[in-house]
């Protein structure tokens, strides 16, 4: 099924600029209207509390703030301007221990690096497609991860659809433009790697070092 993506906003935080550019680049070319840009948890909160984003994308390890910073701020804090928005949060540990931390964090999806193209659809839809309940008690607040349907339990009901920001010919000619460069920009990456559409796209998180090097 093919989702029209042009009226939601996506807020990526990511210190590595070249794998921030590339999952912003993959983001666009999917048809995502709005595509807001951070290099770590300080600046992409910032950045969130300024657009009120309809999905965050977030890198585990950052500096000076990583991703379960920044995901306990979004849930947590009193100027967060929706604890409720879903966070995919992008990383190279599959450890269980390193799951549940995030989870009790309150992360919504887990993103792992390497990832291609259609992994990075496939959960942007899936948060889309299937929201999960929240859940509030004295030392969590974040998703439900049974996906409970009890309606006692406060619901965020999906991305916004922000249509008004689309009345304007301008602005679907400006995402045109962006969808075009995005384009380009991944048909230079095949070219330079010698790949043709077949081909697996993997994304790392980073040509200097793994993320346990960062750690």
């Amino acid at each position: 099924m093919a989702y029209q993506l042009h009226r939601i906003s996506v807020l990526v935080v990511e210190d590595n600029q070249p794998m921030l550019d590339i999952t912003k680049s993959l983001l666009i070319t999917f048809g995502v209207g709005h595509v807001i840009g951070a290099q770590n948890g300080e600046v992409g909160y910032k950045r969130f509390c300024e657009y009120n984003n309809d999905i965050v994308i977030a890198d585990w390890m950052m500096r000076p703030m990583d991703g379960i910073s920044f995901t306990r701020l979004v849930r947590n804090d009193s100027k967060s301007p929706n604890p409720y928005v879903p966070i995919i949060l992008m990383t190279g540990f599959s450890e269980r221990r390193r799951v549940l931390q995030a989870r009790d964090t309150g992360v919504t999806e887990f993103l792992v690096k390497p990832f291609n193209a259609r992994e990075l659809y496939k959960r942007l839809v899936q948060v889309i497609e299937r929201p999960r309940q929240f859940v509030r008690s004295t030392d969590f607040f974040g998703p439900d991860r049974r996906r409970s349907r009890n309606a006692s339990y406060k619901k965020y009901e999906g991305p916004r659809r922000r249509d008004n920001d689309f009345h304007n010919p301008e602005t679907l000619k400006d995402i045109q433009e962006q969808q075009r460069k995005a384009h380009e920009i991944l048909q230079r990456i095949r070219d330079e790697e010698g790949l043709d559409k077949s081909d697996r796209f993997d994304i790392n998180s980073d040509s200097s070092g793994s993320e346990k090097e960062k750690e």
